[in-house]
């Protein structure tokens, strides 16, 4: 079975958001699956998608803040600057964190770990919405 879905995701704010949730009640089909993988895909080249802490929001903010400073929008050495400061670093910190995750599918759910959730790591001050490609597919009951 191969199911895919695209999944318009609303603006968020700078920062790093869990989207779990929203992908579950989304993409329902996940459930149709006993034994598969889901890959959620980001279309875009200014953020990112993550799998890391799901309960203590200190977490994203710890995430960003490092990020932040290992990439810093006062890099005097960047010239495409042409959607302003936070272009050219969030297309480097979106390469870093990645455009996809893969996460397996047991028993029509997705086998995070207890403690893990996915993140739509948001690195544009005003990004607009963005929009993943969901894919599962898979062994059906």
């Amino acid at each position: 079975m191969i199911f895919q879905k695209n999944l318009n995701l609303r603006d968020y704010p700078r920062g790093y958001h869990l989207i779990t949730d929203l992908i579950e009640s989304e993409f329902p089909e996940i459930r149709q699956i006993k034994t598969g993988m889901l890959q959620v895909f980001i279309q875009h080249t200014s953020a990112a998608l993550t799998i890391n802490e799901n309960a203590d929001p200190t977490v994203r903010k710890d995430f960003e803040t490092f990020v932040n400073e290992l990439v810093p929008e006062s890099y005097p050495r960047f010239i495409h600057t042409y959607e302003g400061t936070d272009d050219m670093p969030a297309h480097l910190k979106s390469s870093l964190m990645g455009c996809s995750v893969q996460v397996p599918i047991g028993g029509g759910k997705l086998l995070l770990g207890i403690w893990q959730g996915i993140y739509l790591c948001e690195f544009r001050n005003h990004g607009g919405s963005r929009k993943l490609v969901l894919t599962a597919f898979g062994e059906g009951f």
